[in-house]
């Protein structure tokens, strides 16, 4: 049996893998930003404890003003940002994230509509998903 849905989101992927390579070679032009939100409690992810415990299931990152030493790896990527004046190493696994968006570029990708919470096995639903389609509402990004 063909897994359409493995593919699609394989591909999915491969358009964050290859934003973050354009970012990393070319920086981000100055009107755009990059939202990635990730499930922070996955194997693969290594984020500081005070950023876990803060986040316990996900967390949203924007890639816009303050981020350094982007490496791109074939299963994660590695970001250093800035938390309150902190730099803050961070290695994501692309299997952890949940959505990308650009508002400013009204550019945006689900890979997963439900996140699931591993310690109680709870499934938190995602806002702004929509069951039949993989785009994000933007509404919820845009400042006012």
């Amino acid at each position: 049996m063909l897994e359409y849905q493995k593919i699609l989101n394989q591909n999915m992927l491969n358009v964050l893998k290859d934003i973050l390579v354009k970012i990393k070679d070319e920086g981000l032009p100055t009107s755009n930003q990059l939202y990635i939100t990730f499930e922070t409690n996955h194997e693969g992810v290594k984020i500081p404890n005070w950023l876990k415990d803060k986040y316990q299931n996900e967390m949203t990152i924007v890639i816009q003003y303050e981020y350094y030493n982007i490496k791109i790896h074939k299963k994660y990527f590695l970001i250093t940002l800035s938390f309150n004046d902190i730099k803050t190493d961070l290695k994501i696994d692309y299997n952890s994230i949940i959505s990308f968006a650009d508002p400013s570029a009204n550019f945006g990708l689900i890979l997963k509509k439900n996140s699931i919470n591993k310690k109680n096995k709870k499934i938190i639903k995602r806002k702004n998903t929509k069951e039949k389609d993989n785009i994000i509402n933007f509404s919820s990004y845009k400042k006012n």
